[in-house]
This record gives C-alpha cells, structure tokens and sequence, in this order.
C-alpha cells in the first residue's frame, strides 16, 4: 500500500478531535502523537547556524540547549556568494540534526534587509531577493538531502523587531512580488522545504497566519507549494482562520484550547472539515517523511564541524579596505592586537538561534601558532564607557608596534532578536579607541564582529578593514588565516553599507507609526535605491578585494535578440593577473534602458565564484531566463517583459562594472492596450509593432520623419499626444479623423493575437 493510501486510511480512522490535535504543538519543540493510531511526534529545533536543541524532557523554551557548533550567521554566509559551501553548511547541520533526532530545523531566514537598524538581520542573507534566495535554496537542499527538513522563515515581510507581533507592513503589490515575496519564491519553487515558518506580522491589515492570499493563493496555488506551513512561535491570532487560510501546524502548543475552537466550529458549521483533513494530513506527512528518512548511525563529530566552521568563516570575510597592501601582515613585523574581541570575540546573534558553543577560537588563541603579538584589552565590551586605564595601555601597546590590529563591532546588547538598534554606531569607547591609536600609529588595521552594517567615522584614518560579521564559534582561527595570507579574502558584501542611516531608504518610514509602517521606498531597497539617487555608500553591495588582481574580458551573448520565453547565454573571461591564487565573485546585472514603468538601475541576475592560479584564466557563463528581464505587472498580475533594449552588465560589483554588452527582448505574454488620442508617440512606439505601425502611419501621411535617424524629430513626438499633432502642423494630411482611423487600426493589431 502507498504512503496515501495509509495517510487515507489513517484520517479516515481518526476523530475530530484527534484531527484537530494534530493541528497544534505538544509542548514547545513537538508534534502531538496519536498513540492510538501508532502516529509518532517529532522533535523541531531552532536554528539555523547551529542545533539549538533545549532538553526534550522539560520541553520549555528558556531550558539551556545542548553543547553543539556554532556556524557563521547568515549575514556572514551571504558574503561567500557561495552555494556549494553553503550546501556543504547545510549538509553538516542535516547531520547534527540526524544525530540527536531532530526532525525540522527552522530556518533559513530569507528575509530581506529593509534597514540596516532590523535587530535580526545578523539571521538574514541580504537585501538583494535573488542572492537571497540563492543562499537559501543552498542551504535547504543541504540539510534536506540528509533526510531532515527545514523551516523556511519567517513568511513574509518581518523586516524589523520592533512591534513584530502586531505590526502591520503596508506594502503595494510590486514591491511585495519583487521584493519581499522574490526572496522566498525561489527558494520554495527550486528546493521544496519540508515546512515554511508563517511570520507574526500583519500584511497590509491580515495577520501572516490566516492570510489565505499569502499562505495559499501565492504559497500553494501560484508557487506549487506542497509542504506544511508553521507558525512562529506564538504568531496565531485566530485559529480557525488560519486553517482556511492554509495554516498547518500552530506552535508552541496552545495547550488544547485553539483545537477546541476547529471542533467546535466543524460541528456548528462554520469550518468546513475538508479544512482540517488537509492541515492534518500534513502534519502526518511531514512525520512520515522524518520517519522514513531516520538515520540511527550517525556520529556527531564537532570537533570536524569546528573546522568546517572555520572554512566557511574564512570563505565569508570582506576585505573593505587594503591601502599600501598593508595586508596580508608580515609576521616578523611588531604587531599588536588590540580590543577585547580579540580573546572574547562576538560570533553569534541573540534570541532563538543563540547557539551554547562547545568551544571558541579566539584571535589570540590562533595567532599563537604564527608569532608573538602584544595586547590589550583597549576597552569594556557591554559599556559605552571609555575605560581610561583600559585606553592607555591600549594606546601604549600600539605605539611599541609597527601594526595595530583593532579587534571592534557590536557587543550582544546593541543586535538581537526582540528590539531593533536605534542608531549604527560602534559604541563610544571603541571609536576613541580606534582614534586615539590611529594618532600614534599610522599603521592601522580594523577586524569588525558585527551582525549588520555600521558607520565608519574612522574610515580615513586606517589603512586596512576586514569585515567579519557575526563569525561563528572558530571565527578566530578564520581571522588569523586571513589576516597572514594563509587564506586569500574572497567574500563580497551582501548589504550596502551607508555612509549615516539618513542615506538609508526606509529611514523616513522605519519602524513606522503605531502598528502600522509604510514601505513607501517601494521596490528601491538596498542599492537599488542608492544608484537610483546617485548616492555614494561607504561600501557597495558586492564590493569585496583580494590579495590578488583580476581582469574581465571577452563579454559575449548567445543571441542579440530573442522572446523571453527563451534562455540566453552570457560568457565572459576571468584572469588572475596577480601573484597568488585567489577567489574572484563575478556578478551580472541587467539594466533596461527604457522602461515605461519606473525600475532600478541595475539588478543583480547571476553571479558566480570562480578560483583562479596565478595567470589562470576560465570562461563563465550566465543563463538568463524570463525573470532575469521582467518585472511584476499589476494590470496583468504576472511577470512581464517590455520590449527594448536590455544591458547586461558584469562586474566585480555594483558600483564596479567591467564589461557590457546588450540584448533585445521581445514579451510573448501580451498586455492588452488601449490607445486613444491622447497617448503620445512614445506610448505607442514602446512597442516594436507599434513602431513600426507609426512609422508607417507617418510616411501615410507625408511627415519627412525618420524616427530611425532623427534624434530631435523623434524626441518631439515622444512627448507629443497624437490630438496635438493636429494643432502643430500644417500638414493637410494630418487630421483628427485619420488620426482616430490609425488608432482603431492600431488597437485592432496590438491586440489581435490576444483572442
């Protein structure tokens, strides 16, 4: 008998009430069991840069979690640009979780990062929704293909802390698809989580929980979603709701008394039962999936996953700044480590993924087996306050060495899950610290333990900043390895990071008013907004340097033309013209060069991290398909594609593009159009039909104007409504009749493939 054959026979057996309970947690981390129908529950664990599993005995959610490993947060993760790595990530917590018989491990957060201020952000990718999804499809794959699910998280639009359990994100419906949704769709469509993890917001008025446009119109009916839909913890508003919005399981358990509202509502008649039969069979399916795939032999090995831990660190770290190559330190140079996080680095974020380490490597634990480094503490982590005592032995340290290396960032209390930060500053006696030494030694290097982006007052003043995010626990030994070349820096920005949080898009409108924020940047977030405004950041999206050089050449695309319904090729070559063997990110961004509807600049659609010898090169290549093109239009409520002309755009990143070439696409799904005589010349020549049509309209009617070659003719009747043609010329030929003649006609063609 087939697994839906038994699921059948198994609801058919079952009660309402047993139905129902299956609805809902046992306890905090457990499905409920069914013991008279032999039906299990599963363990879930929060995540997801390492296994928070709490003691299942005591089930509470403030127990303490077991030892485990703790991985680079996913701020850190996104820098690598990497989805090998990040599946060989996903593939070693697949595993932990196999070992201590965990079923779910929720995560990935695939949220994006609308402010830099979110106090969660150190758990999310990126403020770009296709890098985004590409991270998260990684690492879910990873964890899957050892036969343990994933929750992906949190669906959608929990884009700050700040009232997150009731605030409701008004956003208008292109922003949502392009944006916000965009990060999750691909994700869901190209590694089918077993569970997505519903979040606790409103979505322009309607709880996440009971949104049956958000968790079934788009989820299920548009995306294909076949898995189960989760709340966060403590997320449901009204139960019922949420099981005909398409709400699975709600967690933690409300303790019996929301699955006593679904029965009751079957029995009066206001829950139609298919509603429950559908949520419950897939919380058996989801068990079914955990039990087929359990693995009893698994060895949990962490001291291998401590080292994997610090591979993936050192593949993550941005290299900001290198004036003067003052990296990769040379070891028999005085050096001297300053700042307390350098011995007590910070690696991870607060709240639900605080991961209890069983060990950390310290800057100066992994240093100790290069050379001899002087130190000082330089300052107090969880105070603002400048420590005199601290700051003068710091400053005396640095003056008896030819290189300071600052250790600064954010200490716990300034990022975590619950609050958001309210500035992006480093705290007061670290940036005296980094001024004062910078005053007495001009050889200045910064390591930054940070899960979002800060301001940089010093940036001038320091000849060397390596970005480390929020590293995990073997973020030292990392540090080390790049910090004396042993590893060669190949990590790129996955956020801009500002010059002050003014030059942010959401600055006016964040965290909102009430239970109510606005995403009135629209679909301008991250760089999208800052290349539109032409306002310089500190660092760009994509910026990241190496110890090594790199030459792009040789750009080519498969066709110059073509419908969007196909794919197109773009390859390009990449050399390293430097001296050691390096990691280059090679990023594609496509621009429309004339778009009716306003858009970014550029977006990102391809990147790829190539490894190169000294003098290698490789040739790249890019596939580019309909989405790569198109934007979400509301009239049609689909992706759509205009045609013209659209740049392709490579570089090493956004702000640094090094090739272009260009391609001509044409819609094959057709938008139907409705000219009038007040549409102008360029309204209908948008079109390749409706140029042509024009032109041949013109030439009817004896205008000498070749729109083809004459630039200023054809910027006049850009702007021009067809009405006003009448009134600016003394062409007899030119009249309000045979002007509404040529409109009938051009409705009738443009839209007669549409029937």
């Amino acid at each position: 008998m087939n697994i839906d054959k038994i699921l059948d026979k198994i609801l058919e057996e079952m009660t309402l009430e047993e139905k129902a309970s299956l609805c809902s947690g046992d306890g905090f981390w457990h499905t409920k069991a069914v013991e008279r129908l032999d039906i299990q529950r599963i363990m879930v664990s929060d995540g997801p840069h390492g296994l928070r599993k709490v003691n299942e005995e005591k089930d509470c959610v403030t127990d303490e979690s077991i030892k485990a490993v703790c991985f680079p947060t996913a701020s850190a993760l996104a820098c690598s640009f990497d989805r090998g790595l990040i599946e060989r990530l996903g593939k070693a917590l697949g595993d932990e979780c196999q070992a201590e018989g965990i079923a779910v491990l929720l995560g990935p957060g695939a949220n994006i990062k609308r402010s830099p201020l979110c106090g969660r952000n150190f758990e999310y990718f990126s403020e770009d929704p296709y890098l985004s999804t590409e991270m998260a499809s990684a690492y879910i794959k990873g964890v899957q293909s050892r036969g343990v699910g994933v929750s992906l998280k949190h669906f959608a639009l929990n884009n700050q802390e700040h009232r997150r359990m009731s605030i409701s994100a008004e956003v208008d419906e292109r922003t949502l698809r392009e944006i916000y949704l965009a990060s999750f769709e691909g994700a869901v469509k190209n590694a089918k989580p077993w569970t997505v993890m519903c979040s606790y917001n409103r979505i322009n008025g309607i709880h996440a929980s009971e949104n049956p446009k958000l968790l079934t119109d788009i989820l299920r009916n548009e995306w294909g979603y076949k898995g189960l839909v989760v709340s966060d913890w403590g997320a449901v508003d009204n139960r019922v709701n949420g099981i005909k919005a398409g709400l699975d399981l709600e967690m933690p358990s409300s303790m019996g008394k929301n699955d006593k509202y679904i029965v009751d509502a079957v029995r009066l008649g206001k829950l139609n039962i298919k509603y429950v039969d559908k949520c419950a069979r897939r919380v058996l399916e989801l068990v079914d999936k955990f039990e087929e795939g359990k693995k009893s032999n698994v060895v949990w090995d962490k001291e291998k996953d401590h080292k994997l831990a610090a591979k993936i660190e050192s593949e993550c770290m941005v290299l900001l700044k290198n004036d003067d190559n003052i990296l990769p330190l040379d070891k028999n140079k005085k050096i001297a480590f300053i700042g307390k996080f350098a011995k007590s680095p910070r690696y991870q974020g607060g709240g639900s993924s605080h991961i209890n380490s069983y060990k950390v490597t310290s800057a100066l634990d992994a240093v100790k087996d290069i050379c001899d480094v002087s130190y000082a503490d330089g300052y107090l982590i969880n105070e603002d306050r400048i420590d005199e005592k601290l700051l003068n032995e710091a400053i005396s340290t640095a003056e008896a060495c030819e290189i300071a290396v600052l250790f600064v960032g954010l200490p716990d209390m300034y990022e975590s899950e619950g609050y958001d930060r309210s500035h992006l500053r480093l705290p007061e006696c670290q940036l005296e610290l980094i001024k004062r030494v910078s005053e007495v030694n001009k050889n200045v290097v910064i390591v930054l333990h940070n899960g979002s982006a800060v301001e940089m007052p010093f940036v001038d003043n320091v000849k060397g900043i390596l970005e480390a995010y929020l590293g995990g626990q073997a973020v030292g030994q990392a540090v080390v390895d790049i910090l004396f070349g042993k590893k060669n820096p190949c990590g790129k920005l996955a956020e801009t990071f500002p010059r002050k949080l003014s030059d942010n898009p959401s600055y006016l409108n964040f965290p909102g008013e009430g239970d109510r924020v606005r995403y009135q940047e629209g679909i301008f977030v991250g760089y999208r907004y800052y290349n539109k405004k032409e306002i310089e950041p500190l660092f760009p999206f994509g910026h990241g340097l190496s110890y090594t050089t790199f030459e792009y050449k040789d750009i080519e695309v498969s066709k110059t033309e073509m419908n969007d319904d196909e794919e197109l090729t773009v390859s390009v070559t990449l050399k390293n013209t430097g001296k050691v063997k390096g990691k280059e990110i090679v990023q594609l961004y496509i621009n429309d060069e004339q778009s009716s509807v306003i858009r970014s600049i550029k977006e990102l659609k391809g990147f790829e991290k190539v490894t190169l010898n000294p003098g290698e090169e490789k040739r790249i290549a890019f596939v580019l398909d309909k989405r790569s093109f198109a934007y979400y239009n509301t009239d049609i409520s689909d992706w759509y594609t205009e045609y013209g002309k659209y740049n392709i755009l490579v570089g090493a990143s956004s702000r640094d593009i090094r090739l272009k070439t260009s391609v001509y696409v044409a819609p094959t799904n057709k938008v139907r159009v409705e000219y009038t005589l007040n549409c102008t010349g360029g309204d209908i020549m948008s079109t390749e039909t409706g140029r042509e049509l024009f032109k041949e309209f013109l030439s009817d009617v004896n205008v000498g104007l070749d729109i083809d070659s004459d630039s200023a003719g054809l910027a006049m009747y850009n702007e021009l409504p067809l009405r006003a043609m009448v009134s600016f010329s003394d062409n007899e030929n030119i009249t309000r009749e045979k002007l509404g003649q040529f409109v009938r006609k051009l409705n009738i063609i443009l839209n007669s493939d549409l029937y």
